[in-house]
């Protein structure tokens, strides 16, 4: 990394850790992991004394079904209701990256500097993913903990994670799209939303396609890629997929800055 493009990610993260709007999505993240945790955990607690007590055969005669365990009971509904949570944080996160800039004309100042274009875009988009890396990490100490006390292991800890950091990124991808392309903050924030809302699963296509369209949509949801990461699996057309989301959004946020330049 250049001396130049470190500057500009130092920048863009004490801007970024400047906003209370930062903290307090870090904060929201942190308190919803929490209550979903211990909420589930309630509930899966309250079963286990339900099966252990006297009536249903106490734990003796094996009468826990298999489906009753921390990973099905816990971990994974709140894997399902964080995904759902991120889709409604992220883009407070990336609306003001460039849309700001566009509606202050610093973009223009940025411009003057010696940065080139490729390095302004690189900069921001970097600073962005640092910030995604920090919330899902800690909005993974209690399903870690989980995943732990479960007995599912490490691998399954670190497929997990690689899946929530790449369902973070490509929201904060979509998110630096619709901010590059508008002067409008809550404009970028909406639309933000609204595209990650319906990438987010394809099944309600069914309804309204053939068959073999809606089995040739399915594979873009971010739901089902998500999914097989949450079940331990790390596979390379997943990682692929979500590597995609960057490669596509560095493309168009550049194509953006450029004819903001031509523009001007």
């Amino acid at each position: 990394m250049s001396t130049r493009l470190a500057a500009l990610v130092r920048k863009e993260l004490a801007v970024l850790f400047g906003s209370p709007l930062a903290w307090l999505t870090l904060a929201g993240v942190a308190l919803v992991t929490a209550l979903l945790f211990f909420d589930h955990l309630r509930v899966y607690n309250q079963i286990l004394f339900l099966y252990s007590s006297d009536t249903m055969g106490g734990f003796t005669t094996d009468t826990v079904p298999i489906y009753v365990n921390l990973r099905d009971q816990v971990f994974l509904p709140v894997m399902e209701t964080l995904a759902l949570t991120l889709i409604g944080l992220v883009p407070l996160v990336t609306m003001r990256v460039f849309a700001e800039e566009r509606a202050r004309g610093t973009d223009e100042l940025l411009g003057t500097t010696r940065l080139t274009p490729g390095e302004i875009v690189a900069g921001k988009l970097l600073a962005t993913y640092g910030f995604v890396a920090l919330l899902m990490a800690l909005s993974f100490v209690y399903p870690a903990t989980s995943i732990v006390r479960s007995g599912l292991g490490l691998p399954h800890l670190f497929a997990v994670y690689a899946g929530m950091l790449g369902l973070g990124i490509a929201l904060a991808s979509i998110g630096l799209v619709c901010s590059a392309f508008t002067e409008s903050q809550l404009l970028a924030a909406i639309s933000a939303y609204a595209i990650a809302f319906v990438l987010y699963d394809f099944r309600w296509t069914t309804q309204f396609l053939p068959e073999a369209a809606a089995a040739w949509i399915d594979p873009l949801s971010l739901h089902l890629r998500f999914g097989a990461f949450a079940e331990g699996l790390v596979r390379a057309p997943d990682v692929a997929y979500f590597a995609g989301y960057v490669l596509v959004a560095a493309a168009l946020v550049r194509l953006a800055w450029d004819q903001r330049r031509v523009g001007a």
